[in-house]
């Protein structure tokens, strides 16, 4: 069973950029399209980004379009989420999922990891 570990959150300003990374172990993660995910404090957890298994493609959350840039390394079994001009509704705990793209949406297809504190301030 893959396991996934989210890492590279912390405390930002806003302005600020953080980049933060997903490990798997277990299993291979370029087998699966991947994504990212949020959840704010006190709210349902929320699409953040997900890119196909090969690179080719990669679909943004309006809310992050132009700010978030979501990449991958196959070889060394990690994600990515560059995150810049960091905005104080930024602030959730981050997680990695692979997904499939079911209807008009992207669906999770594995067990959530522990996730990623992004804290960003005023």
């Amino acid at each position: 069973q893959v396991q996934l570990v989210e890492s590279g959150g912390g405390l930002v300003q806003a302005g600020g950029s953080l980049r933060l990374s997903c490990a798997a172990s277990g299993s291979t993660l370029s087998r699966n399209a991947m994504g990212w995910f949020r959840q704010p404090p006190g709210q349902e957890r929320v699409f953040v980004a997900a890119i196909t298994w090969d690179d080719s493609s990669a679909d943004y959350a309006d809310s992050v379009k132009g700010r978030f840039t979501i990449s991958r390394d196959n070889a060394k079994n990690l994600l990515y989420l560059q995150m810049n001009s960091l905005k104080p509704e930024d602030t959730a705990v981050y997680y990695c999922n692979a997904v499939r793209f079911y209807g008009n949406s992207w669906s999770v297809i594995g067990s959530w990891g522990q996730g990623t504190q992004v804290t960003v301030s005023s």
